[in-house]
């Protein structure tokens, strides 16, 4: 029998870490074997060695904690797709094997990337963008997914301004938010917010968009790759709302 529980920290140190951290720590030990059932956490950690080692036999409340700790991490595989039904098995059998995302995880990293990745739910995202940019960012292809969005804010602004074709990257931004004449200005707004808009919207675009353009930028960090998304994903909201105003 596979011993699940061995690379487990103490007890109080298991209780203190995060859901998705547990559930590494699990997962990288399932893959030692060919399937899994969720008993191995409910019945055979009470004969398991880190149970021994930790006494777990005398303090049914701290082994009741641990379990629910770790029946935790497993509803949080299961949720994630990472474990799937044998289809071997009968599914009343409740054996359960790595879906082809969980075997390509090489490491910690790898898998602290994919619980960061999803942080950006899909249905969060404008819609020009959701499809596009969320499969490029769950494939881990920051760079791509933060280039294709603010590709499509610039598309957006130059649809909804209706200015020349010519008219691209930061100059594009400051004709169309211009706070005296700018096709997508709110004049309902005194001047100096609309002019902190204009610099907002070109400042993005020159920081986040252009550097893509220009060059290979290598963004291995999801969460700021997450930040660039989601400013190009408000812009693409303002965008829209500016355009509804004007019809």
């Amino acid at each position: 029998m596979v011993d699940y529980f061995k690379d487990l920290p103490e007890p109080q140190a298991l209780l203190a870490l995060a859901t998705e951290e547990l559930a590494a720590k699990l997962l990288f030990q399932f893959r030692a074997s060919a399937r899994v059932a969720a008993h191995a956490i409910t019945n055979d950690i009470w004969s398991s060695d880190y149970a021994k080692r930790n006494d777990l036999s005398r303090n049914r409340s701290l082994m009741s904690e641990v379990q629910i700790a770790l029946m935790e991490s497993w509803q949080w595989l299961l949720a994630q797709g990472l474990l799937i039904l044998d289809p071997t098995q009968s599914p009343d059998l409740g054996w359960y094997v790595l879906s082809r995302r969980a075997r390509l995880f090489e490491d910690s990293k790898s898998f602290a990337d994919f619980a960061t990745a999803r942080m950006l739910p899909k249905q969060a995202l404008h819609r020009s963008i959701a499809t596009p940019v969320w499969a490029a960012f769950m494939r881990g292809e920051y760079d791509v997914a933060i280039f294709l969005a603010f590709k499509q804010v610039e598309i957006e602004i130059r649809s909804a301004s209706g200015l020349n074709p010519d008219d691209f990257g930061v100059k594009l931004a400051r004709k169309a938010f211009d706070p005296e004449n700018g096709p997508l200005a709110d004049t309902s707004v005194e001047s100096g917010e609309r002019l902190a808009t204009m610099h907002f919207v070109s400042g993005a675009i020159g920081a986040f968009k252009n550097p893509q353009s220009h060059r290979h930028v290598n963004v291995e960090d999801p969460i700021q790759a997450i930040e660039m998304i989601l400013i190009a994903n408000h812009i693409l909201r303002l965008v829209e709302s500016r355009q509804t105003q004007k019809e």
